[in-house]
Order: C-alpha cells, then structure tokens, then sequence
C-alpha cells in the first residue's frame, strides 16, 4: 500500500433529468440514475446500489488482504448485500447494510479462523468504518472441492458418500 493519505477524483456530468455519468480518469465510465423507488428508470447503477456495492467490493479487498498476511487460503467468496433506506432524525439515509459473504474453502481448512477473518475484514473495511451505521455481517463458510460458491456447506459435505 502507497503511504497515506490517498487522494480520489470522479467527475459526473448529467442535465436536468434522465441519466448522468460518472468517469475517473483510466477507468470505463458508468452510467447512473436515481433507483425506480425515487422515481428513476430502475435500468442503470444508482448512488444507492454503489454505496452497497462499494461495501461489498471493500470488504472482499480487504478480506484478501488480512487472509494473505495471515496466510490463509480460500477457493471463493461470493457475497449477497442488502441496504436499507429510511428517515431517520429528519433525514432520508441509509440506516442498514447487511453483508451475506458465503467463503468456500478447502477440506480441513480452519472454519472458525475463517470466519474471525471475515469479522476482521468487515471492522478494517474503509467503507464500513466511513459510516454513520454499522455494517452487519452473516458469515457463512462452506468447504467445496470444486472452488465454486454453491459447493456443499460442511454439514451436507459429511452426509454425502
């Protein structure tokens, strides 16, 4: 990691109404719009669906990080996210994100290590620590010979033959 602190930059350009875009310098520019719950056309990245997206992709960042300096190994993560916009104290905000992070790992990989890392990852995620919440977390570990996500969870693996 470069020392800090770190400097971003994003510019967006949109008119009145309809869609806008938001570009960074050596990135593909993204097409965002207000979500079909405030009225926007539902087809395109809303703030909203970034901020969750932007939680989910640092916590995955930073999983990778501490399983590497820890020297822990897994085969896969996939992760359901889930926000939740209310009032709250006069204003509209997020008041809940709930991350699912499903990790797949080997066969007698240390499942409890495994999920003390994922609880690290979320507490040192930038994001998270960024918000005026807390993130919760519902950790779930499998163990899959094939490295995919929807590989059988431990319990189901000692049933099978």
């Amino acid at each position: 990691m470069k020392p800090l602190p770190h400097q971003y930059e994003a510019r967006l350009v949109g008119g009145s109404e309809g869609y806008a875009t938001v570009a960074s310098a050596g990135l593909p520019d993204l097409r965002v719009a207000p979500p079909a719950d405030f009225d926007g056309p539902g087809d395109a990245w809303s703030p909203e669906h970034l901020l969750l997206a932007s939680v989910e992709a640092c916590f995955m960042m930073t999983l990778r990080a501490i399983a590497r300096a820890s020297k822990f190994s897994f085969l896969a993560i996939e992760m359901a996210g889930e926000g939740t916009v209310d009032r709250k104290d006069g204003a509209t905000r997020f008041t809940a994100i709930v991350l699912r992070p499903r990790m797949t790992v080997a066969d007698g990989t240390d499942r409890d290590k495994a999920l003390r890392l994922m609880e690290k990852s979320e507490k040192a995620c930038l994001v998270s620590a960024s918000l005026n919440f807390a993130v919760r977390l519902e950790p779930e570990v499998l163990v899959g010979r094939d490295g995919g996500c929807g590989a059988p969870s431990a319990s189901a693996a000692a049933l099978e033959p």
